[in-house]
Parts: C-alpha cells; structure tokens; sequence
C-alpha cells in the first residue's frame, strides 16, 4: 500500500502556488488540494498544475475542494491573507490576517485534522500564534515559516561573497520574521570552519558581513519594488520544510516556533534553529549567543509580545 502523503493548501495567491508548483515538480508528495474563498481560482489552478502532470517526476493527484479534504491531511499549508494596502499600517493589516487566519483554523480543526500546520501568512510570528491559540494543537504540530527564506538569502549572498557554495554555508537569521532579525555570526560556518575565521584568512573585511545582511533585510522590499510582490524564494522553502516533514528528516531549520524557555523567552512564536521531523517541531537548539547577540534577540521577542498584546489575543478571545 502506498503511503499517504497528502498536502493541503488553503490560499491560492502567489505564495501559495508558487509552493504549489515547486512540490509538483520536486516530487515527495501523492495528493495536493486547493483550498481558497474564490473557488473559481482554486479549480482554475489545480487544473493547470494537472495539465503538466506528464512530465512531473512522480504522480500526484491534484484537485480544489473545501476544508472537508483537511481530514485526513499530512500537512494543512496556510499563506491566505491580504495583502498590505497603500496607507495601511503593518498592524492594521495583521488585524485584518488575524482575523481570517482564526476562521481558516476553526474550519480545518472542526475537519477532524490531525497532521501538522504550516504558517506562511504575514505577519507570520503572529499568525503561527494565532493557529495556535485557536486550534489548541500542542505547539509542536504548529510552524511558521519563520526566517527559513531569510535564512536562504544569507546562505546564498555569503556563497556569492565568499565564492563557495550556499550549500557548504552553515548561518541563520533568528528572531522575528522582520526587521528586527539578526545574524548570530558567533555560529556561522563555512563547511566546519567558523565564517570568521574564514574572512581573516581571505583577508575580507568583517565589516562586509554587516553590508550582506542588510542586503538580506531589505531584499523583499527591494524586489515588491521592482516586480510587486516576492513568492518564488518563499514557495521553494515551503517545500522544503514540507519535505523535511514528510520524510521525518530531523533537518534543522529556522522555523518560527513556539518559546517556553530557550533564549529565556515564553509564550511566542519567533524564528529559531529547530528540529524538524514528522511530528513538527522535535526540539528547539538553544545556542549560547553572546551578549550583543542576546540582547538583539530580547529585542525582537519583545517586539512579538508587544504585537501579541496589541492584536492577537484580542482577536482570539473574541
């Protein structure tokens, strides 16, 4: 009997299906639905992704539906939400996604859902919290997207700074999914030689590595200005994390994750280094950052509690 590995994606924006195409072509995965509000778009989507099923590495049943096909599902994928508007503040519109992401977990949770959550929607700290809170779901079963793909950025700029490959390069973005993230340079490698001494020995300026991460900070405003909107990057680490589930790797990845401790820190979702395998999140690395690096990271977390008072628990409680 072939094992189920089926995928549900509820928003069928560009995040969504540039996953949803990503998956198709990398494979992993035998059932994928689509789930959005406009139904037309959902079914328009799930029959061109099927019209290139001919040349996909392995088959998958594609189709639209409703959060009846979340029953049982592997993986729910969440990237619904609106989009910010002109003149519109950050927290008007995590107002507004807090509110739609709460009626999508109501929906998928009353399906009989069992598998784990996976939270792309922006803010998605917040959103993560919101699933949460609103399934009641041990807070393993629930991930953000965290700084997966800021994670990316850096990997790929410190590859085509230092000329190896992104693969080879071992650093992380913690912290909020934001501007308050930050770079523990104290534990970036390069293979298994820390980055540092790899700048000293090439006779780099360490100052560089303040220039490349603020080209990962501000690399989705730079591209929403030049093309409108960023998808592809997202969509790829989407399907990795989706993959590393699946295939209960225990890969790390900076995945947005509930805090009750590690960092000092409790009661939020914020990006970390994580273990990742079929059951979620199997454990939170907790790394020894120095002080500077604490205090940025204290800074971000605080940034999330403040967000939390201000919209997510008023819109969960009411």
């Amino acid at each position: 009997m072939i094992e189920r590995r089926k995928v549900v994606l509820v928003g069928t924006g560009f995040v969504g299906m540039s996953m949803a195409y990503s998956l198709l072509n990398q494979g992993g995965i035998n059932e994928l639905v689509l789930v959005d509000i406009m139904k037309d778009k959902a079914q328009g989507e799930a029959m061109d992704l099927a019209h290139g099923m001919p040349f996909a590495p392995s088959k998958v049943d594609i189709k639209s539906g409703d959060y009846e096909e979340c029953k049982d599902a592997n993986i729910v994928v969440i990237t619904a939400g609106l989009n910010q508007k002109p003149g519109q503040t950050r927290l008007e519109l995590a107002k507004a996604n807090a509110k739609i992401i709460k009626d999508i977990t109501i929906q998928v949770v009353q399906s009989g859902f069992k598998g784990i959550f996976v939270v792309a929607s922006n803010p998605v700290d917040l959103m993560a919290y919101v699933v949460y809170k609103t399934s009641g779901f041990p807070s393993s079963k629930i991930i953000g997207s965290g700084t997966v793909l800021d994670t990316s950025r850096l990997r790929f700029l410190l590859g085509e700074y230092l000329q190896v490959s992104s693969k080879n390069v071992h650093a992380y973005i913690m912290g909020e999914h934001g501007d308050s993230s930050f770079v523990p340079w104290s534990h970036c490698y390069v293979g298994c030689k820390k980055l540092v001494d790899v700048m000293e020995h090439n006779k780099k300026d360490i100052k560089d590595l303040d220039k490349i991460y603020t080209g990962v900070q501000q690399a989705a405003y730079e591209i929403i200005d030049k093309k409108k909107a960023t998808y592809y990057g997202i969509g790829i680490a989407l399907t990795r994390l989706i993959k590393a589930i699946l295939g209960d790797e225990n890969s790390i990845m900076t995945v947005s994750t509930f805090l009750n401790g590690e960092y000092s820190h409790k009661g939020i979702f914020i990006g970390v280094p994580a273990i990742i395998n079929r059951k979620g999140v199997r454990e939170v690395l907790e790394l020894e950052l120095q002080k500077e690096e604490q205090e940025k990271f204290d800074a971000s977390c605080n940034i999330l509690q403040d967000n939390i008072k201000q919209i997510a628990d008023d819109i969960i409680n009411n």
